[in-house]
């Protein structure tokens, strides 16, 4: 570019206010830019420029020559103290002095492939004995060496072509559902998922049950699937999350692949449900629904093999036995949050705090607005009192004695 028309700093001025959107690509040879910066320097004498005249010429040659602004500067400070700027060659470029060669390379290389690649404080320590308590001379410089430098060694193309690493696949994060724990604010409508597996019989997998809890009022839903792929748990999610009697905002599981994936993923975006996953090291995020898998799902259903012929049986147990008394009968306990005298918050379970699902919902103020269109209140006070607690338990105990003397038979007829 010839600049030889501009001669005073208004016409810089003016030049930089007419090019704001004008993008330059200057000479990327150093020398060139070098040469051009001091030209610029001397033609407008810019020790004798006032401060803004100087901040006006800087903006021009970092605009032309694109420098970053700290580059610049020094080029600057160099010119004022010499009046020059020499040619970039690598005779006058800064170089640094190698201190560890090849040999020190092959050790290094020769000392992993002994000790199968420990960490690097590790292999300091291996290193500094061999020179210092066993005499070997030819470890003195690696003696020394920092633990970062020992990574860069081991990185450099010298040690590679000695010796080869190989590293297990490290698994890349999965960027579905947030890492954090739910929080409802008192509302009904943030439930915690959990899968519970009936166990293996000669290599066969036993049903899967699927137990979803609301944080809130504890209103809880379970239901079994013969797998736990996309084909079979899809369809239950979306029964589960219907068959609430309100409005489902939240959805939280810990990290297990069948809940952390883009299906299930894509079913809650299409609900419009906030998708959060259990955090590390915090064994309380998912602890309700854990909770009730053994207070419920193992106390009815115990520990022992149930082939996945069953799962549909069990789904009508669920939903015409279980479900029912678990949510209009069945007493839950619920916190009330205490301070204490050094500010913690301590949790109690006082005796009034102690009531069935249905009843907390209804404690709730203005609940009603929670509940879905297709459900009203007249409906669910007259599933409430359809029967007594006793008589719900009772329908249980029976439902279930039934199923299990269900799959007798039908293990009988297979082995017959």
């Amino acid at each position: 570019m010839n600049d030889a028309r501009l001669k005073t700093i208004e016409q810089i001025r003016e030049f930089l206010a007419g090019t704001a959107d004008v993008a330059f690509s200057g000479p990327t040879d150093e020398s060139r830019r070098h040469a051009f910066v001091a030209n610029v320097l001397q033609r407008f004498r810019y020790s004798r420029l006032a401060k803004g005249q100087r901040g006006v010429l800087f903006a021009y040659l970092q605009r032309l020559t694109g420098y970053s602004r700290q580059h610049l500067s020094r080029l600057i400070a160099h010119y004022r103290q010499t009046k020059s700027l020499h040619p970039v060659t690598r005779a006058n470029r800064t170089s640094f002095g190698r201190k560890y060669g090849p040999q020190d390379v092959a050790l290094l290389a020769e000392s992993d492939s002994l000790h199968d690649t420990l960490s690097g404080p590790a292999t300091k320590v291996l290193l500094t004995r061999a020179h210092q308590r066993f005499g070997d001379r030819r470890y003195a410089r690696l003696a020394a060496i920092s633990v970062s430098h020992l990574y860069n060694l081991r990185a450099s193309d010298g040690y590679r072509k000695q010796r080869l690493v190989w590293t297990r696949t490290r698994p890349s994060p999965v960027r579905i559902g947030v890492r954090q724990a739910p929080a409802p604010q008192g509302l009904p409508g943030y439930i915690r998922i959990d899968t519970v597996h009936q166990g293996d019989q000669d290599g066969l997998k036993g049903v899967y049950h699927i137990n979803a809890v609301d944080i809130v009022t504890q209103w809880e839903l379970v239901a079994a699937v013969e797998r736990i792929s996309e084909a079979y748990l899809l369809p239950v999610i979306a029964l589960l999350l219907e068959g609430f009697p309100f409005a489902i905002r939240g959805f939280h599981s810990d990290s297990g692949s069948e809940y952390i994936n883009h299906d299930v993923a894509k079913l809650l975006d299409k609900l419009r449900v906030e998708f959060t996953k259990s955090r590390p090291r915090q064994t309380n995020d998912n602890a309700l629904a854990e909770c009730k898998n053994g207070a419920i799902i193992r106390k009815l259903m115990g520990y022992s093999y149930i082939p996945q012929k069953h799962a549909a049986a069990i789904n009508r147990f669920y939903a015409e036995a279980l479900n029912p008394y678990l949510n209009f009968h069945r007493p839950c306990y619920f916190a009330a949050d205490t301070i204490d005298a050094k500010g913690k918050i301590r949790k109690t379970y006082p005796q009034n705090q102690i009531m069935t699902p249905w009843d907390r919902l209804q404690s709730i103020p203005g609940y009603e607005q929670y509940l879905t269109p297709d459900i009203s209140t007249h409906e669910l006070q007259q599933r409430a009192t359809a029967m007594s607690d006793n008589d719900a338990a009772r329908n249980v105990q029976q439902a279930r004695k039934q199923l299990f003397q269900s799959f007798a038979q039908r293990q009988l007829g297979c082995a017959v």
